[in-house]
């Protein structure tokens, strides 16, 4: 009975001595949890809808029959409307990032360069002070701010004008507005590192302040812009809630994977596929810039 913990403690030294020999072996042990759930949970799942998209269902009972088919990836490519809903999904999304970079460059700039040091935290948390607020809530009070007498067309009536009412420019504007905290921060935070030294130099040699901006500013802020509109395109491009609040009768990949998801699956799997292979594809288009770095 005594030898047992003896023995315990022994077995527990060697393990201790196995995992300070082999830093490989520790790096191995930290990480299995995590990759065992990314690899069954995530990669899993989206193996699985790539594979529910590959499926049929029956016309006249609904039923889901399992051969394999490419008929519905051939159905989004050959027919009008799903080529129409991709586009526009993919015009909606990379809208929505140019916008969110126009807006946030200059907030961003502002918080970054201009502000006092004792005001920039304060201004970061009233960025991120919108993101606390429901999404549902943000969407419908732009949904009373867009109907036809509602705030817009109350500011915009002195100029002769009307409000955009519901509909595609509703959607992009409201996505810009959810999405567009995600631009600042990284923009933000890309402005704090750039040297003052730079800049300065850059006074000195001549440049004016356009020329600065063009030549020195940009190209250094570049991968965090392209960090930024990483979350506003993949965000926009899978969103379909905000469609539903404001779109009116515009339709994007979102809602019609939420129409087809009880009445044929399989196809709603493969309609489904399209955003994760076009934001696959931007990542790997922005990859080049150094985004992925700043994350």
């Amino acid at each position: 009975m005594a030898e047992k913990p003896e023995t315990a403690d022994t077995a527990v030294r060697k393990a201790a001595g196995a995992l300070h020999r082999s830093p490989r072996l520790r790096l191995a042990l930290l990480l299995a949890a995590p990759l065992t759930w990314l690899v069954v949970a995530y990669l899993g799942s989206l193996a699985v809808l790539f594979l529910s998209g590959l499926w049929t269902t029956d016309p006249f009972t609904s039923d889901i029959v399992r051969t394999w088919t490419l008929d519905n990836f051939e159905a989004l490519f050959t027919t009008d409307v799903y080529r129409q809903v991709m586009l526009r999904s993919v015009g909606v999304a990379l809208g929505v990032t140019v916008l969110c970079v126009v807006v946030a460059f200059p907030i961003a700039f502002y918080t970054a360069r201009v502000a006092r040091p004792r005001w920039r935290p304060l201004l970061v948390v009233a960025i991120l002070t919108p993101l606390w607020a429901s999404y549902l809530v943000k969407a419908y009070a732009w949904r009373v701010m867009l109907a036809e007498g509602g705030l817009l067309d109350w500011l915009l009536k002195p100029f002769g004008l009307d409000g955009p009412g519901y509909g595609l420019t509703a959607t992009v504007l409201v996505l810009t507005y959810l999405w567009l905290p995600y631009m600042i921060l990284p923009i933000h935070a890309g402005l704090e590192r750039v040297p003052d030294s730079l800049l300065d130099a850059s006074a000195d040699l001549g440049a004016r302040t356009w020329r600065t901006l063009r030549t020195v500013l940009l190209p250094m802020i570049l991968p965090s812009v392209a960090a930024g509109s990483v979350f506003t395109f993949s965000l926009s491009l899978g969103d379909y809630i905000a469609v539903q609040i404001v779109g009116g009768k515009t339709q994007l990949i979102g809602n019609l994977v939420y129409s087809n998801i009880t009445l044929d699956l399989p196809l709603a799997a493969a309609l489904g596929t399209v955003p994760v292979v076009v934001i696959v594809l931007y990542l790997l288009a922005v990859r080049r810039t150094g985004a992925l770095s700043s994350l």
